[in-house]
């Protein structure tokens, strides 16, 4: 009931997303290769809404030129789809994936991305994979949606998006993305595989738990540093635009007194009084800064905050397991 609640809460037409473990292992295996040649690597999903869920069924990598820059367009992704339905697959487009590093990806870039696959494809999904993380042992897929009230500010032109605009939309940077809960599924074989897979131990135990974390933490609290710094900027154009705001009116309040003096000693004199003059044309409205930066930094610190509380907590779980380990190694 908590998941259809938020569902509707958010206009999403399903209550989470089931992968399966190819798509898993199709998303890992290509940003592995690529991810030495390509600083974010992307790709295409697959799949279809069956009730309550939106079932993940396969994926394709988006192309890239030899300069570097992505080359996907609709006739690729139309050959692609017509492949997959050849061969007696699921070929429905239903959103896409990328890679980022530490959990980055809150950018002008992403959003409007994501704004043309929802704006195209109703229940369109993108698919955050985290590879520093994944090799820590720290699998960490996530799925997002663009909230309604995000859609409509996007909708806007960047120019246009003001305090008053996100205001009356009631949005923030905490209700930007809805996050959709991933279930990872493997089939009964799989899952057969596993099962024996995990009866192969070694003869010897090895170290199994890398408590190497402090590189990955340091990269988190450098990016965290970055957008802290980034969202400063920001904050400054934003004051320096009401110090101008304020000045502004200052002269002209000023303006208008003098006009009126001046006036009231015409009208002592017998003299016509001024003409009237558009205040607008001499004063003209200064144009605030674009509140979509700023939001954007500000969610992701916020999300860089939680996956650095998520991590810690594992990290410290790591600790705790091998501190009991170790002991009980030293009292035998």
């Amino acid at each position: 009931m908590a998941l259809r609640g938020r569902r509707n809460e958010f206009n999403c037409p399903y209550d989470y997303v089931q992968m399966d473990g190819l798509v898993v292992m199709k998303i890992i295996k290509h940003c592995y290769e690529e991810r030495s040649n390509i600083d974010t690597p992307r790709g295409g999903l697959l799949g279809l809404v069956i009730e309550n869920r939106l079932e993940l069924t396969n994926t394709f990598p988006f192309p890239f030129t030899k300069a570097g820059e992505e080359a996907v367009d609709e006739e690729y992704t139309s050959a692609m789809m017509m492949h997959m339905k050849k061969i007696n697959q699921d070929y429905l487009h239903v959103g896409w994936y990328q890679a980022c590093e530490l959990g980055s990806f809150v950018t002008t870039e992403f959003v409007l991305a994501q704004q043309g696959y929802q704006d195209s494809i109703e229940e369109s999904i993108v698919v955050i994979y985290d590879p520093q993380k994944t090799d820590k042992g720290f699998l960490t897929i996530k799925a997002y949606r663009l909230t309604p009230q995000a859609l409509k500010l996007l909708a806007e032109n960047e120019n246009t998006i003001t305090p008053e605009l996100v205001k009356s939309l009631h949005l923030s940077y905490e209700r930007l993305f809805h996050e959709v809960p991933v279930v990872i599924r493997n089939s009964p074989l799989a899952n057969a595989l596993c099962c024996t897979m995990s009866e192969m131990k070694p003869a010897k135990a090895t170290q199994f738990l890398d408590l190497g974390t402090a590189s990955v933490m340091e990269r988190h609290m450098h990016s965290l540093l970055e957008k802290v710094d980034e969202l400063h900027q920001e904050a400054y154009k934003m004051n320096k635009w009401q110090m101008q705001v304020s000045k502004q009116q200052q002269e002209k309040a000023k303006y208008i007194h003098q006009r009126n003096m001046e006036n009231a000693t015409r009208q002592a004199k017998g003299e016509t009084a001024l003409p009237e003059e558009d205040l607008a044309k001499i004063f003209r409205p200064i144009p605030p800064p674009s509140r979509l930066p700023p939001m954007l930094a500000s969610g992701q610190i916020e999300m860089s905050c939680q996956q650095v509380n998520s991590f810690c907590s594992q990290a410290l779980a790591k600790l705790f397991i091998s501190e009991s380990l170790q002991e009980s190694k030293t009292d035998a």
